[in-house]
């Protein structure tokens, strides 16, 4: 049987249908994936690159809070109105007065007893006592023992081997005024001796 009449016959029989060779093959439909989710991950880190904080407002901060400290300390302090709200300021004690310190003087004082004279050193603190003398009227009763100074402070000393006529010794003591009167006074009446603090 010829080829080229049996295509004949077929286009007779058929004639809506297109030969073999014009027909094209259709792709079969591409199946598209499912959506996936995406998996965690450690944050990227650039290397060379530093984070940089935003130091625009700083300055404008800065010049805010220097003037607010400006205006504080430019402020008068004036005390609060009876109206005022919080406590009231207590009126503070008055201070105590330091006492004034004491003036001290020289007061020459003629010790009756030499020897005990001797014992004594500059800087060395003292009572002078008064005794009525044996030849005076008050020394009948001899119970004028009175102190006359007490703690007084020695600054000067007989140098050695010098003597008086009359036995004594003469030291010099720093007293008040007060005290340094009453002795000249009880020196002329009464014999003065001393004793170690």
């Amino acid at each position: 049987m010829n080829t080229t009449h049996a295509s004949a016959t077929d286009s007779a029989l058929h004639p809506f249908q297109a030969p073999a060779s014009a027909l094209r093959t259709v792709p079969a439909p591409v199946s598209v994936p499912a959506p996936c989710e995406v998996p965690e991950f450690a944050p990227l880190r650039v290397r060379g690159a530093r984070f940089r904080p935003r130091t625009r407002r700083l300055p404008g901060a800065l010049l805010v809070l220097a003037a607010a400290a400006l205006a504080l300390a430019s402020a008068p302090d004036r005390p609060p109105g009876p109206d005022a709200p919080g406590p009231r300021p207590v009126a503070a004690a008055p201070a105590a007065r330091a006492p004034a310190p004491v003036r001290l003087v020289s007061a020459p004082v003629r010790i009756a007893d030499a020897e005990a004279v001797r014992l004594l050193r500059a800087g060395d603190r003292v009572d002078v006592v008064a005794a009525p003398a044996v030849s005076s009227s008050a020394g009948g009763g001899g119970s004028a023992v009175r102190v006359v100074a007490r703690s007084a402070r020695v600054a000067e000393v007989p140098r050695p081997g010098e003597t008086r006529p009359d036995g004594g010794a003469l030291i010099v003591l720093a007293v008040p005024r007060a005290v340094a009167t009453e002795l000249a006074g009880a020196g002329v009446t009464s014999q003065l001796a001393v004793t170690l603090c």
